[in-house]
């Protein structure tokens, strides 16, 4: 296995680029993200690889750093999903917009991936949920901060609970439009 190269850049192509290593270029496959930034011909590039063996074919695929081909191993993962695919959604996406789509179930968003259908994203967003759980954390610990607040203010915590999760799932997932999205819908409740 080849777990990272060095080397110069060789060619660049529209999905790939040639590493040459002491005379030996190796054609690596990139997301076109990391692919336009790229050094230029002639210069070193490092690139940290993920090589995919079949039985017909032995393909490197290159990233800048770890997190990137962690994202990748994990996309991998799910049915349906080759090395192709994974590409082209780490090419239609960001790495936070990746992880925002799938915290905030954006279908629409990731549709907008070529080769990505209604079905497949949502099998994506289903197996995905719960392997990052750096988003997982950032959102338990604003919904955590935000319920400590409503519950510093007076309000009971399974009501306040109750509330900011409904809050939640309507697409407030900052700490302030959380809590002020919440606290109308308390009032309302008091008042109504």
């Amino acid at each position: 296995m080849i777990g990272s190269l060095r080397g110069i850049v060789q060619a660049r192509r529209p999905d790939n680029v040639i590493i040459d290593i002491n005379g030996v270029g190796y054609q690596v496959n990139v997301p076109l993200n990391i692919l336009a930034n790229l050094p230029e011909e002639g210069k070193e590039v490092f690139l940290h690889i993920y090589t995919h063996v079949r039985e017909d074919s032995l393909q490197l695929f290159g990233f800048t750093s770890e997190n990137e081909k962690k994202i990748f191993m994990v996309l991998l993962s799910i049915s349906g999903i080759g090395p192709k695919m994974a590409i082209n959604i780490l090419s239609g996406l960001s790495y936070a917009e990746l992880l925002n789509a799938i915290d905030t179930e954006d279908v629409a968003m990731l549709c907008r991936i070529p080769g990505l259908g209604k079905k497949t994203v949502h099998r994506l967003i289903l197996e995905l949920r719960g392997k990052f759980p750096s988003v997982t954390g950032i959102k338990d610990r604003i919904f955590e901060d935000t319920l400590s607040a409503l519950v510093n203010l007076g309000y009971k915590k399974n009501i306040a609970q109750e509330f900011l999760e409904k809050a939640y799932k309507q697409g407030f997932n900052d700490i302030e439009s959380l809590l002020k999205e919440t606290l109308k819908q308390l009032t309302g409740k008091i008042h109504g």
